[in-house]
């Protein structure tokens, strides 16, 4: 069992249900998922964009992603239904508390100008979104390989209610937010 799921048990559990005053365990609001996606525009043309952004993808996650297609056409974008516009990996379990504990530990403090991540990207239901502007900031991509710095969307479901208790959850598990 990796050192987050152990902490979550031991402190987050206890803290978020004294707070909101819980009274079953099953409650307490948790990670569910963590969702990693890249959008290729330039996949249209280039189709080796695609095999680098997926080898990146798999390093980053420990999972091979799937290919994301256009769901109508947009003529103006050169764009019909069907077409690869980009690659997504969702991370449930072990899986998802390793990721997570490396973007937070690792990958954030990394990030040049880092003064931590907004308070506003929640979506209502306790759900939170972040967008990164490279790749490089994870361990495991090599700086020589990379052919071009792309940008990674990490959502983060949680059963939480509302934004409120998505946020304590977050802060509790280490989520680095802005000091206001």
């Amino acid at each position: 069992m990796s050192g987050l799921k152990e902490r979550y048990k031991k402190e987050v559990i206890p803290s978020l249900m004294e707070l909101y005053g819980y009274k079953n365990i099953m409650q307490v609001p948790r990670l569910d998922k963590v969702v990693l996606n890249i959008g290729l525009g330039e996949a249209i043309q280039d189709a080796k964009a695609l095999e680098a952004a997926e080898r990146d993808l798999a390093d980053i996650s420990g999972q091979h992603p799937i290919i994301t297609r256009a769901k109508k056409s947009i003529a103006s974008f050169r764009l019909r239904a069907g077409m690869t516009i980009g690659l997504k990996v969702t991370l449930r379990g072990e899986r998802m508390y390793h990721f997570f504990d490396k973007l937070v530990n690792i990958a954030l403090p990394r990030m040049r100008e880092f003064h931590g991540v907004s308070r506003n990207s929640f979506d209502g239901r306790g759900n939170y979104t972040l967008g990164l502007k490279e790749q490089l900031v994870f361990p495991e991509v090599e700086y020589d390989k990379v052919d071009k710095v792309r940008g990674l969307e990490v959502s983060i479901g949680t059963t939480a209610k509302t934004d409120e208790e998505g946020r304590h959850l977050l802060e509790l598990l280490g989520m680095p937010f802005v000091k206001d």
